[in-house]
């Protein structure tokens, strides 16, 4: 007997351990899912049929995806990067596309196919390439700004091409062919929409998200994004154009509202979810039969697809005037194929523009594409250095105007970031006339500041021989302003090396990084939370009549104890982490001592907790708490312990005290 359910357990299922792995393995969940497509496919295992109900409930994720493009659809961050959005990016998707086209044309295949299969090879993997620079922390280099330049204009050319496919299938259909017709009503479709969804949804959209704000209603707040989304989606469907466009239109609209970045917190879970299922029907249509005969052909589509995508991309990056080594290094980031693709092969094949015998092979070299992609991309500067010298000339120049400005100086700081929290410390040192150098890598901040006259110069504080040009050997003090522990953890690798002896202050979000940067070799860090924490409670001591003195002692006192005072807090269901990196964090737990507890008239000395990397923060005999108990200390019947651990040291220590 058929079972509904089973097909979606067997997906969850699979789904769910499928991107554990890739998680494990530091890759993008995305291959994860189309892996799990892969296998449990009508042309694999065939657990899963590839069913009308699938596809149309895959779409939905296409359509939150565009949504969320079109939450990003900015303007004003248009207009600051209009030369490489609609220079490069445009130049790119164009050459691409009539390169393949023309590829098309010479194999003798139908110049629509050539068009959607040019289209869908151009576009780059924005959830990968992204992700990898972020980590790397160069979204703000030159050759990152390059890239997510031109990623954001191949997600908007997604558009007119998702437009023209229903235009050229029933071009194909027509006995008529006239293409130029279909596609003219195509376009006032276009235009009558936009007009009316813009000018209309303009003047109703920022009232009634007011409206629906002011229920103070988080489940209504939801429920109306999931409406507006869908029901605009809809209404393009009805107009003979895409769910996907509608989406993108939507997030267009409440792009321009104050209420874009709640709308796309809530929207995360249903596109993140239903992306993911997107990417499991696209695996599904992957048939290993074919991939296994036509192997040389896949392995040829994909060589060609990276090498003529890097010489294209690096040939217009150079156009553009960028160095050759920062054109090579976008090129190699984009050389991949995208998630776009994928959406506008899925479409092409529904349409019946692209045949099963050319859509099989492009589809698994698009895939293998992405699943290397981390690794072109990883092993990228290292193949620069290697094969083209004049990156190290370009290093050179760099450490050189690094060097120039801090020749002179002496028992000077270092500030690594340049952002509130630098400027801000930049401040206070100008007015106590101390010397300081601030190292950052966002070009337009530093052509700002240095035109301002201010001490900042462009570098990557992460790198040795930039914290050598910055004169670390002759440096005071150096102060990482910005909370990254893995960039934080290679600056101080490279301090340990060259000036151990130097005082490195560092700056995190929370306690859960204060003793690997300790032990790293930070003389102090700051927690962001903690010295909140002191702030709150400093200016409340004011107000209840604690003299300013007795105020700054005790916060003088916490803070030289580490912050021990306040590590660790009582968890909660509101506390619920996303992953597990929660579960090594200090937390408080409070125990009672019952009858026949084994920890009665025993010391806490004698109970050992510390070999448990658990630590007693305070007793409560009699309704009075002691802080910071001793060794020496005797528990009794009905005394509350406070113990600070983490989830599974401080279940250890439970069993300890009651059982023995």
């Amino acid at each position: 007997m058929f079972n509904p359910l089973q097909p979606v357990l067997i997906v969850l299922a699979v789904s769910v351990l499928a991107v554990v792995v890739f998680r494990l393995l530091r890759l993008p969940p995305m291959l994860g899912y189309l892996l799990a497509g892969v296998s449990i496919g009508p042309y694999a295992l065939g657990w899963i049929a590839d069913s009308e109900e699938t596809r149309h409930l895959a779409e939905f994720g296409v359509v939150f995806l565009m949504f969320s493009v079109g939450l990003e659809f900015s303007l004003p961050k248009l207009i600051t990067m209009k030369r490489i959005v609609f220079g490069f990016g445009t130049a790119q998707v164009a050459l691409c596309i009539l390169l393949v086209m023309a590829i098309a044309w010479i194999l003798t295949l139908d110049w629509r196919a050539g068009l959607i299969l040019g289209g869908a090879l151009a576009m780059s993997s924005t959830a990968i390439v992204s992700k990898i620079l972020t980590e790397r922390a160069e979204l703000n280099s030159t050759h990152g700004r390059q890239v997510i330049g031109v990623l954001l204009f191949q997600d908007l050319a997604v558009i007119p091409l998702l437009i023209i496919m229903p235009a050229l299938a029933a071009e194909i259909d027509s006995e008529t062919n006239d293409f130029s017709l279909m596609l003219m009503v195509a376009l006032l479709k276009v235009v009558a929409v936009l007009t009316f969804l813009l000018f209309f949804g303009q003047k109703l959209m920022r009232p009634w998200f007011h409206l629906v704000a002011r229920q103070k209603s988080s489940e209504l707040f939801v429920l109306n994004v999931l409406l507006i989304t869908l029901g605009i989606a809809w209404l393009t469907e009805l107009a003979g154009l895409s769910m996907a466009l509608g989406a993108f239109l939507a997030g267009m609209l409440i792009s321009e509202t104050e209420y874009r970045y709640q709308v796309e917190d809530d929207i995360k879970p249903f596109r993140d979810i239903l992306l993911g299922l997107f990417f499991v029907t696209i695996g599904m249509l992957l048939d290993m039969q074919v991939v296994i005969e036509n192997f040389l052909w896949i392995f040829a589509i994909l060589a060609a697809l990276i090498v003529l995508k890097i010489v294209v991309i690096a040939g217009l990056s150079r156009l553009f005037g960028a160095d050759a080594n920062v054109a090579i290094r976008t090129g190699m980031n984009l050389a991949q194929a995208g998630e776009f693709g994928f959406i506008l092969l899925a479409q092409a094949g529904e349409f019946g523009l692209i045949g099963n015998s050319i859509l099989q092979p492009v589809l698994a070299a698009m895939v293998l594409s992405m699943f290397i992609a981390p690794f072109i991309i990883e092993y990228s500067e290292s193949m620069i250095h290697r094969f083209y010298g004049s990156d190290w000339m370009y290093r050179a120049m760099q450490i050189t105007s690094i060097a120039a400005q801090t020749m002179v100086a002496q028992n000077h700081v270092i500030i690594c970031g340049y952002g509130r929290s630098g400027q801000s410390m930049a401040r206070i040192l100008e007015q106590e006339s101390i010397p300081f150098i601030a190292l950052d890598l966002d070009p337009q901040r530093i052509r700002e500041a240095a035109g301002a006259g201010e001490a900042v110069v462009y570098g990557d504080a992460a790198r040795r021989e930039v914290l050598i040009a910055a004169g670390l050997m002759r440096a005071k003090v150096l102060v990482v302003s910005y909370a990254d522990t893995v960039s934080t953890l290679k600056i101080l690798k490279h301090v340990q090396e060259l000036r151990p002896d130097l005082s490195v202050v560092v700056r995190t979000r929370d306690d859960s990084d204060i003793d690997l940067l300790k032990e790293a070799g930070a003389t102090e860090v700051v927690a962001e939370i903690m010295e909140g924490s002191l702030m709150l409670a400093s200016h409340a001591l004011m107000f209840v009549d604690i003299s300013t003195g007795r105020i700054l002692r005790r916060i003088r006192k916490i803070r030289e104890q580490r912050y021990s005072l306040l590590r660790g807090f009582y968890y909660g269901v509101t506390d619920e982490a996303e992953d597990n990196s929660e579960k090594l964090l200090p937390r408080l737990l409070t125990i009672t001592i019952i009858q026949g507890a084994a920890a009665i008239n025993k010391t806490l000395g004698d109970m050992d907790l510390a070999s448990l990397d658990v630590e007693v923060t305070a007793v409560r005999r009699r309704n009075i708490r002691g802080l910071l108990p001793t060794a020496e200390t005797r528990l009794e019947l009905g005394d509350v312990i406070v113990l600070r651990g983490t989830q599974e040291n401080l279940a250890a220590a439970e069993i300890k005290l009651i059982q023995g």
